[in-house]
């Protein structure tokens, strides 16, 4: 397993304009191919629903202790990249790499993209040196988990371009597993932040399993449930660490 960390910079109040046009350019091609869902047929803000199969929910999976036996435990995303092999998910996910596995799409015990392992992390030394809940972020490449070669993960289901610097009261939609759970939750509300460094949301029924899900705004994504609380102690209301140097560093690290 390759795990990578970051050194602990100041911390950060606004992303690097230069990151910012980074990621952007990054994310045009996959914004291409983000659906976004119809205005008319979502449910209110603040409703939890199931998500619908799709290109959306499909990038999103769930994370399993070694195989879909094991049971899932947390969710992830894939994210543009140029080897095409990144997902996203919280720091606080990949305390077992080597025996955890990404199911994307994962519905009703079928994995239809197949099981992914874990070939290198990419965490802050902020979070592995004192799990600080602002470094509750990390990105991961994976592979297929039978080593069988062919296509990349991103090939088969797309990625969300990455997107920091989000405003305070942006409408982010969640997408998630609980552990309870064999399809996705959806849900989708204005955040606020909670502090300079966290954002919060009142969603229900995002309970555990659902931390690093994806926070999506406008197709690419913003954040990932988890930092304070460890991304919440109370089903209705969850949280993100805000996205700044260090995350968009570790993108840029894990992306190339």
């Amino acid at each position: 397993m390759i795990q990578s960390t970051l050194p602990r910079t100041a911390r950060r109040t606004r992303a690097r304009r230069a990151s910012r046009i980074l990621i952007a350019l990054a994310a045009m091609p996959a914004l291409l191919g983000v659906d976004l869902p119809d205005a008319a047929a979502a449910p209110p803000l603040g409703v939890t629903v199931r998500a619908l199969p799709g290109a959306t929910a499909d990038r999103v999976g769930a994370l399993f202790a070694g195989g879909l036996d094991g049971g899932h435990f947390c969710t992830a995303a894939v994210v543009h990249s140029e080897g095409r092999d990144v997902i996203a998910t919280a720091a606080h996910c990949l305390e077992g790499p080597d025996t955890t596995v990404f199911a994307p799409g994962y519905r009703d015990g079928r994995a239809p993209y197949g099981l992914w392992k874990l070939t290198g992390v990419y965490i802050a030394a902020g979070w592995t040196d004192g799990q600080d809940p602002d470094d509750d972020i990390a990105f991961a490449t994976v592979a297929p988990a039978d080593g069988a070669p062919g296509r990349a993960v991103e090939d088969l289901v797309g990625g969300f371009p990455v997107a920091a610097e989000q405003p305070d009261d942006a409408r982010v939609t969640v997408i998630g597993y609980p552990r309870t759970d064999e399809t996705p939750l959806r849900c989708a509300n204005t955040t606020a932040l909670q502090t300079g460094t966290q954002r919060r949301i009142d969603c229900p029924d995002l309970t555990g399993g659902t931390s690093g899900s994806p926070w999506l705004v406008g197709g690419a994504l913003a954040g990932v449930l988890g930092g304070y609380e460890g991304g919440g102690s109370v089903p209705e209301v969850s949280y993100s660490a805000v996205l700044g140097d260090e995350a968009v560093e570790l993108y840029r690290r894990a992306r190339s």
